[in-house]
């Protein structure tokens, strides 16, 4: 037998729900300023974990996502806001829904 054939395929999709990522990669990743994700996590209550340096899960970082689609659509803070809140309650709802 070779040491290949003992590997598995690797789940990645499975993990990611696992991975945080810090204050200056989300910013990366959504295409924004440091100074804008800061004031969207305050103004949008975003939730991070760290002291020193923010960090933010899968979830947080979907937030920022939806926020920065949103307003890349027109909709001002708030309403990107307020519509990114609401797509991610429909999108849990959809999924505990599917899961029973």
């Amino acid at each position: 037998m070779r040491q290949v054939d003992l590997l598995e395929p690797v789940e990645i999709e499975q993990r990611l729900a696992h991975l945080e990522l810090y204050l200056s990669q989300v910013c990366a990743l959504a295409g924004i300023s440091k100074m804008q994700l800061d004031y969207w996590t305050t103004k949008g209550e975003i939730p991070t974990k760290g002291r020193k340096q923010r960090v933010y899960d899968m979830e947080a970082v979907e937030m920022v996502m939806l926020i920065k689609q949103a307003k890349d659509k027109g909709l001002n803070l708030g309403a990107a806001i307020s519509a990114a809140r609401e797509y991610q309650l429909l999108k849990n709802q959809r999924t505990a829904v599917a899961a029973s």
